[in-house]
């Protein structure tokens, strides 16, 4: 049977509509895109990192467990989880659940995103679950990480939109001579780490950021929008002579339940 060019132009825009329909509620939420990043000053003792950012825990689902199957088939050295894991107390049952998901013996550190702080989650609740599941939570702290034989400093800042993220106060007594990688949830405060270091001679390796989504939903690469706090910064890699910064598009979605141009990701770093 042959289509008439009316009957054709429908039929390709109601199939349009479908593709970007289960694209947007489906095939951006559920799968991982999974990225590896190697900036190790060395090919040998490298430390292997997964980077987890805005998991927006509601419910335990498929993609959050094979999240979980994923990272205990790599194996890494460590885990960072740079905020917004979940919006309210009656969301952190589903935290401790999904971390039951993940081998005990991989080590955790944890910082807030807004979500945590808008939404008044109890802190000394949320840094237990992450204490019962080999974790920290760092809030303007600083953490000497130890494995394979090497040390590195691991900065947790607070949240910039609701809370008072300080790079100054967290970086007043670590050892200088040791890489350090800050984990910071609004890559806007990125400017702030940038002029500190810059004054305390510190050069981070590493910024862990997530927040925006990768805009959540884009198209031709642009977002329609990004929350506060995340200034210039979208998604990838934002280079200069100070810092390395990485922002993840990260795992949930808020307002929406949708992604369109900003799969869903998780991060590997070889360190």
């Amino acid at each position: 049977m042959k289509l008439n060019r009316k009957q054709f132009i429908l039929k390709l825009v109601l199939g349009s509509i479908g593709f970007v329909v289960l694209d947007s509620f489906w095939l951006e939420t559920n799968f991982i895109e999974w990225t590896e990043h190697d900036i190790s000053e060395s090919e040998s003792n490298k430390i292997k990192a997964i980077h987890l950012t805005d998991l927006h825990l509601h419910s335990i689902k498929s993609v959050h467990k094979s999240i979980a199957e994923r990272i205990n088939k790599e194996r890494p050295d460590v885990i960072f989880i740079t905020g917004d894991s979940v919006e309210r107390n009656k969301n952190l049952p589903v935290l401790e659940e999904f971390l039951s998901l993940i081998d005990i013996k991989i080590p955790k550190i944890a910082i807030l995103g807004n979500k945590e702080s808008s939404g008044r989650v109890d802190l000394q609740k949320l840094q237990d679950i992450y204490d019962n599941h080999n974790g920290i939570l760092l809030i303007n702290e600083a953490y000497l990480f130890k494995t394979k034989n090497r040390e590195i400093n691991i900065i947790g800042l607070d949240d910039l939109v609701h809370g008072n993220p300080d790079f100054r106060k967290s970086t007043e007594d670590i050892d200088k001579s040791l890489l350090t990688i800050v984990l910071n949830h609004c890559p806007v405060y990125r400017e702030q780490i940038d002029l500190v270091s810059k004054e305390q001679e510190i050069k981070p390796i590493l910024i862990l950021a997530g927040h925006t989504h990768g805009g959540q939903i884009t198209f031709f690469g642009k977002p329609f929008f990004t929350p506060f706090g995340s200034g210039d910064y979208v998604k990838g890699w934002y280079n200069n002579e100070i810092s390395k910064m990485y922002v993840s598009k990260g795992i949930g979605t808020t307002r929406l339940p949708i992604r369109f141009g900003a799969r869903a990701e998780a991060s590997i770093f070889y360190i």
